[in-house]
């Protein structure tokens, strides 16, 4: 995917190469802002979908008797970087409806 998105990108630029500088720019911007938006729309997905597993899985654990301190500290670790991606997620998305 990120082969076809580049070899895109550079006939894009091969293509405008004959327009003015300022075309140029504003096309190669516009196609830059397109795939970066797709690309955080597929990480938003999987970073929510995994840290729903992972949530669930912490709370069925903790009821079982193989919960100990080190699956919790296994699983904390886990769980605090998709936290913090699921709140940048919020941001960007909050900012994007903003703009609009």
């Amino acid at each position: 995917m990120l082969s076809s998105m580049l070899s895109t990108v550079s006939s894009t630029l091969s293509t405008t190469s004959t327009l003015s500088t300022t075309s140029t720019l504003s096309t190669t911007s516009s196609v830059v802002s397109m795939f970066s938006v797709v690309g955080v729309s597929e990480i938003s997905v999987v970073s929510v979908v995994c840290l729903i597993a992972l949530l669930s899985a912490s709370e069925i654990l903790s009821a079982s008797s193989l919960w100990n301190k080190r699956l919790s500290t296994m699983l904390n670790l886990a769980i605090l970087p998709l936290v913090l991606t699921f709140f940048l997620i919020v941001g960007y998305k909050v900012v994007d409806v903003l703009n609009h």
